[in-house]
């Protein structure tokens, strides 16, 4: 029986991970790699090195992480580096002898642009750097991806908010994370649903809101909002004959000046639940209420039952025509579109609700799966690949270039990031930075040492909040 402990970092690796260290040519001093998205729809929006750095690389490896470690791995058929991390223990007090660096979280550049580098710091573990690749590339490629997917919807919304509303004020509140329940684990929903909050100050996944204090400076202040919503059960167990009753109590219980909540409303028909419950027995109170009602369907092809949900709802409750020339709803009535959301469908929906002359100030979305789990590594073709190596004193380039996918060529050398003279974010070699060429990688952290301790409102700033 094996002691558990899954913050034991030597044990979070790769298996292969453990036998690397005796294959390098010998001599080997220093080994840099780095972080990039080879690839994608999107534009990297860099997130999630803080967290894992405060969670995992703030606290010193022991002996008694090496003495589990070194009975795990060698039962699970391996060789075991003991020397090497009795070594680290001894001389560095268990931190990892690191300097890794790079650009500020919330910073937004293309893709195939190194993000992150890591070099050791000591020449005696010229191992290390590789050894951490896959905790360290995991903890980034992920909530990277998840604001980046984030980043490129409210890019679509606010084009929408602009073409077919007054403003776009709303812009943060108009796509909500309902996604908590259809991650892979706690930890997952708040890496990325605060990775959504770089964007967003809407959610349902409380985790966010504990990730935000823990890892991101934010203890005092609310980092998004939610507003009460009814679920199927609290509706369905009215019964269907008591739907309009169902209805009526969160109007009863929710309703006020200056408060929203939501409803769904597809338990049974939609169609009848806007024309004769919200549109008929329930109008008065609708408009009486002195809030907003939020009508929620959750079935069927999104683009119909959107475009259908409004035009019924104009009928019943009028429109007014803003200043773009679209219609909108009274202020006390919208709708929330929160299944089957995806970055691909968002854009379809929007189209459809601007084809049929309705402003984009009407619809709010809430997107789960699409937001926090239908996306991998190979989203943005995420890769950490070893670059350069000292050998003996020498630095020398290495680099990756297999002649059955010229797509994962790596890049050679110690790199930096740049704006050229153009302004446009790109990388060099490190040895090729002239003097008017600042570096966009910065020391985060170093023997150790968390250098940079962003709070979430700066990086928002940084992602264009």
């Amino acid at each position: 029986m094996y002691t558990s402990n899954l913050n034991n970092l030597i044990l979070n690796s790769d298996s292969y991970k453990t036998s690397h260290w005796v294959q390098y040519p010998a001599g080997s001093e220093y080994l840099s790699s780095y972080i990039e998205a080879r690839g994608g729809d999107y534009d990297v929006v860099f997130f999630g090195l803080q967290a894992f750095i405060k969670e995992y690389l703030s606290t010193p490896i022991t002996h008694q992480d090496i003495n589990e470690a070194e009975t795990i791995i060698q039962a699970h058929g391996l060789t075991f580096n003991r020397a090497g991390w009795e070594r680290l223990v001894d001389k560095h007090n268990g931190f990892l002898p690191l300097r890794i660096e790079a650009i500020a979280e919330g910073g937004i550049v293309p893709v195939s642009n190194v993000v992150c580098q890591v070099v050791n710091t000591d020449p005696e573990f010229y191992w290390l750097p590789s050894y951490i690749e896959t905790a360290l590339l995991r903890a980034i490629w992920y909530p990277s991806t998840v604001a980046s997917v984030s980043h490129y919807c409210k890019g679509i919304i606010r084009d929408a908010l602009e073409k077919s509303a007054d403003n776009a004020d709303s812009l943060i509140f108009r796509l909500h994370d309902f996604g908590s329940r259809g991650a892979s684990s706690h930890e997952s929903v708040a890496l990325g649903s605060l990775a959504h909050l770089v964007n967003f100050a809407g959610t349902d996944s409380m985790a966010a809101l504990v990730a935000a204090s823990r890892w991101y400076q934010m203890t005092n202040d609310m980092p998004a909002f939610s507003i009460p919503a009814a679920e199927h059960s609290t509706m369905t167990a009215w019964g269907r004959e008591g739907e309009t009753a169902a209805f009526a109590n969160m109007i009863k219980q929710f309703g006020g000046a200056g408060k929203a909540f939501s409803v769904v409303s597809d338990s049974y028909d939609l169609w009848n639940a806007i024309d004769n419950i919200w549109g008929d027995s329930l109008k008065e109170d609708v408009k009486n209420m002195g809030g907003t009602l939020v009508i929620r369907p959750d079935s069927g092809e999104p683009t119909k039952v959107v475009r259908e949900a409004l035009e019924r709802l104009a009928v019943k409750f009028g429109t007014t025509v803003n200043s773009k020339g679209y219609k909108v709803l009274p202020n006390y009535v919208r709708i929330i579109q929160g299944d089957g959301i995806s970055p691909q469908s968002l854009g379809k929906i929007i189209d459809v609700v601007l084809d049929a002359g309705f402003s984009a100030e009407n619809i709010t979305f809430g997107m789960g799966g699409g937001l926090l789990q239908q996306v991998n590594r190979d989203t943005m073709s995420w890769a950490m690949k070893a670059s350069a190596i000292s050998i003996n004193g020498t630095w020398k380039d290495i680099y990756k270039d297999p002649i059955t996918s010229h797509s994962k060529r790596s890049k050679k050398g110690r790199l930096a990031l740049v704006k050229d003279d153009n302004g446009k974010v790109t990388t060099v070699k490190a040895d090729d930075l002239n003097s008017k060429q600042d570096n966009l990688l910065r020391d985060v952290y170093v023997d150790g040492k968390l250098l940079i301790d962003d709070n979430l409102t700066i990086i928002r700033e940084r992602a264009g909040w």
